[in-house]
């Protein structure tokens, strides 16, 4: 699987634009500021295929990523960015509702966090979404590289006690800038759209 072949396919703004092509997909979700958009870029190597701004809260649509031509990569709006309106916060979430309401869809949940910080509500609901929905989901520790290395193991296990982690949820650590743990989200991407 070549994960560099990536190419955007469409934004989707709301529910009838989601694609439901049959194709596996990959679901990255996180608050707005993790650096979502970053992990997508070094999952697949390619600098500047999911767009990253100066700014949190720069993905406000469903954008759907092909990879391969064989699975999608679907980065989610990030939530808990304060200084939006609430008018854009509620469509956020009656978009978020109505995707995750058609879970069969999702081959494989990534959730994101910063490494750096215990995971906030909001984190522990979005994990709540994908326990609910009984889809694989994984999670993605991002920002490891701003620690020291004997840091990394406690935030691992902050993470992992936080947000209720059993066996079967790959926690990563990982650093987008880096590119460290990209091989192991690739392993884990690759196991579920089998």
């Amino acid at each position: 699987m070549n994960f560099s072949n990536a190419v955007f396919l469409k934004s989707a703004a709301e529910p009838g634009q989601f694609i439901r092509d049959g194709r596996p997909q990959v679901v990255f979700a996180g608050r707005s500021n993790v650096g979502k958009s970053s992990v997508i870029n070094a999952l697949t190597g390619r600098r500047n295929l999911a767009r990253v701004g100066n700014t949190p809260g720069k993905t406000t649509h469903v954008n759907y990523f092909s990879i391969d031509e064989s699975f999608m990569l679907v980065d989610l709006p990030g939530y808990g960015y304060s200084k939006k309106s609430d008018a854009e916060k509620r469509r956020w979430a009656e978009l978020m509702e109505t995707y995750f309401k058609q879970y069969d869809a999702i081959t494989l949940g990534v959730l994101v966090v910063d490494a750096r910080h215990e995971p906030t509500e909001l984190d522990r609901q979005m994990a709540s979404y994908f326990q609910q929905t009984c889809v694989p989901w994984a999670v993605i520790a991002n920002k490891t590289d701003k620690l020291k290395p004997r840091e990394i193991e406690h935030s691992l296990e902050t993470i992992k006690k936080t947000l209720v982690l059993d066996a079967s949820v790959a926690l990563i650590p990982f650093s987008a800038e880096k590119r460290a743990g990209r091989s192991e989200l690739q392993a884990e991407i690759l196991n579920r759209i089998k």
